[in-house]
């Protein structure tokens, strides 16, 4: 395996526009150079450097909306594997990074956010990097093509294989390969190659392309799509347990729609709906024909409601897994209906989009790049645009004037669509509630309502200035009182997604993210490292300082729900285990555990207006349901035992689910 990848190197430079650098010491060496494209927009570059046969430096950046990485990355190989590593920059949120790893033939070590750790030397084996460049990507699949098993042991921990490996045609004419590895992500990753050198690797939003085959991105995209669907239909058939005759639910304690608990029940399900639910008896006889679920020390609750999602493909099992059968989507392409159809048939298992709301962007550097308009005129024919596809809701975002809000909002309004979002930046809340806003998206933008409006809430300022001065606001304030009366008297909904400002606000670098420690060991690698990059950059009085703004947080949500304001529950992240942690979170604001299971099922069903069927356990409504091992109303957090869930006339076992994904159930 000696020497691939500086071959590879020489070969692509062979037939592409490779580029000289000379450094200040006169030698020359050769760049490839590749595209980073973000959410169908080019947002930063990616560079290689050939130095010697065994030696490269890589450059990586890209901005997102004022975030963003930026890494400066060295790497030595011997016999194929890395042999020393260092990397330098910038993670996505800005946080400084500092990791390194050496070799010698009896130990390796290193250094990274999670620590210093070291290990017996293993010729084979891989160093996989916390954060840096795509540079890893290419190394990994060159392992593990020349691998006899086409596995490759990981530093520190964890083993990638190779799922397939796909010999492809583009339009242009140039034999390709793509590859699928296990073992680092919940989902394969792809890493498109040619003649073992790395062209390409497209991952969600996110598209790195060398520069010879950006013409060919989208043809790739589309290639690597259609291999992805495949795969995640195979799954739903391997995954799916069709229910084809009565199923009871036997001796187990159902949620009511109050927040009680009737206990010891029977629960009869036929054809996809709750047939009867009556009392536990030793002594009655079941239909033979029957399918019998022991629910003996289990609770029964309605599927929940992940009310601030973003749907993919491959993020529709987590869902599920974790026990959320309907969600909204607050922004995504207007391909979504199809998404939709795949899920609501489990072409693809998924969760039911409930509500859509199409989003809309004011141009400019920090735009959201998923529908951007230039003028007032084209958001009008957006909001159009959007009614036609039968969305229900619009979605403003930071970087809308604030001039536009009120004829948009108005137009949203004359066509039956709800009007919420981000508030945009040079406004403040109570503003845009007064101009048409039903819905506030994140806590973080009411914090903002008690600052200025002369803040750029388009730039990451809009998640600091809440960390840095939260914590002074009084809840005794006529400010408060006042905005506190509007959203009552306007019947705003807040939207809060607070579990994401926890990891933001609390979590440090090196340190596990409080927001995820419940989970993060049963996740694959590359989900469990990413727990230790930190959240916003903070030293100092910046530590107890944020963790006071996040307790003042929680405090505002436990009031706006007293004051009888309407709080839905959802993640902006992470499918189901972020939702989990959403709710412990009003449970820790002091929101009962009953309530915030009303939250999580029949006030969402309500809100969204599909309560006639879904949101709770009664007899004639959709067997929408989910098992739980334990009773979360004595702990909220047993709302994490998901055993299994029914939807749409199939079971799903969580074990099943996550196995699928590499993850650890909770047993």
């Amino acid at each position: 395996m000696k020497h691939i990848l500086s071959l590879a190197l020489v070969f692509a430079c062979l037939f592409t526009a490779c580029k000289k650098r000379t450094d200040s010491k006169n030698q020359t060496d050769t760049k490839l150079s590749y595209e980073v494209v973000f959410r169908e927009k080019p947002a930063g570059v990616y560079e290689k450097w050939s130095i010697d046969e065994d030696s490269f430096e890589y450059f990586y950046e890209y901005t997102d909306r004022g975030r963003g990485p930026k890494f400066s990355e060295k790497i030595t190989l011997q016999n194929g594997v890395i042999a020393s590593q260092t990397i330098s920059g910038v993670n996505y949120r800005k946080v400084n990074i500092e990791e390194k790893f050496s070799s010698n033939p009896s130990t390796v070590s290193w250094s990274n956010a999670k620590g210093d750790g070291e290990a017996s030397y293993n010729a084979s084996s891989l160093y996989f990097r916390f954060d840096g460049t795509p540079a890893i990507y290419e190394i990994l699949a060159q392992n593990l093509i020349e691998s006899k098993n086409h596995k490759v042991k990981l530093y520190p921990e964890g083993e990638a294989s190779l799922l397939k490996k796909y010999n492809l045609t583009l339009k242009n004419g140039e034999s390709v390969q793509l590859i699928s590895v296990k073992g680092l992500d919940m989902n394969p990753k792809y890493i498109w190659l040619q003649s073992n050198e790395m062209i390409g690797k497209i991952d969600g939003n996110l598209h790195v392309i060398r520069n010879d085959f950006t013409s060919e991105r989208l043809n790739m995209k589309k290639l690597q799509d259609s291999i992805e669907i495949d795969y995640l239909k195979q799954e739903a058939t391997r995954l799916t347990h069709k229910i084809n005759q009565t199923l009871v639910i036997q001796n187990v304690n159902v949620f009511t729609e109050s927040g009680g608990l009737l206990y010891n029940q029977d629960v009869v399900v036929e054809n996809n709906v709750i047939k009867n639910i009556y009392p536990f008896s030793k002594s009655k006889t079941l239909n033979k024909e029957a399918q019998v679920i022991d629910g003996s020390g289990k609770t029964l609750l309605p599927g929940m409601y992940d009310m601030h999602t973003h749907n993919t493909n491959s993020r529709g099992l987590l869902h599920i897994a974790g026990g959320i059968t309907s969600v909204r989507d607050l922004a995504n392409n207007k391909q979504l209906k199809k998404l939709s159809k795949q899920f609501n048939t489990n072409e693809i298992i998924g969760p039911r989009i409930v509500t859509f709301a199409g989003i809309i962007d004011g141009s400019g550097p920090y735009a959201n790049q998923r529908n951007v308009v230039s003028s007032l005129e084209e958001g009008l024919k957006e909001v159009q645009v959007y009614k036609d596809l039968g969305y229900q809701q619009i979605k403003l975002y930071s970087s809308i004037k604030p001039e536009w809000v009120k004829p948009l909002a108005d137009k949203s309004h004359d066509l039956g669509m709800r009007v919420s979002g981000h508030i945009p930046a040079y406004m403040t809340a109570t503003q845009a509630i007064n101009q048409g806003y039903n819905e506030i998206q994140h806590i973080n933008m009411v914090f903002l309502n008690f600052l200025s409006d002369t803040i750029d809430t388009r730039t990451p300022l809009r998640h600091i200035m809440p960390a840095e001065h939260g914590a002074h606001l009084s809840l005794q304030s006529k400010e408060y009182i006042d905005f506190v009366n509007l959203l009552k008297e306007k019947n705003i909904v807040i939207d809060p997604t607070v579990s994401i400002f926890e990891d933001m606000y609390v979590s440090q670098v090196g340190e596990i993210s409080p927001t995820y420690k419940p989970i993060a060991s049963r996740l694959p690698v590359m989900n469990q490292r990413g727990f230790y990059s930190g959240g916003l950059p903070k030293s100092g009085y910046k530590i107890e300082r944020y963790a006071k703004s996040l307790d003042k947080m929680l405090e505002v949500i436990n009031d706006f729900y007293k004051q009888g304001i309407q709080i839905v529950p959802g993640t902006d992240g992470l499918p189901g285990f972020l939702y989990h942690r959403e709710l412990e979170m009003y449970a820790k604001a002091g929101i009962s555990n009953s309530e915030v299971l009303q939250l999580a099922t029949i006030k969402s069903a309500e809100l969204t207006e599909t309560s006639q069927d879904y949101g709770s356990i009664k007899v004639g409504k959709k067997a929408d349901l989910i098992l739980i091992d334990g009773n979360p109303l004595d702990d909220i957090s047993n709302i994490r035992r998901v055993e299994l869930t029914m939807k749409d006339g199939n079971l799903f076992y969580a074990k099943e689910l996550y196995e699928s994904l590499g993850i650890k159930h909770f047993k």
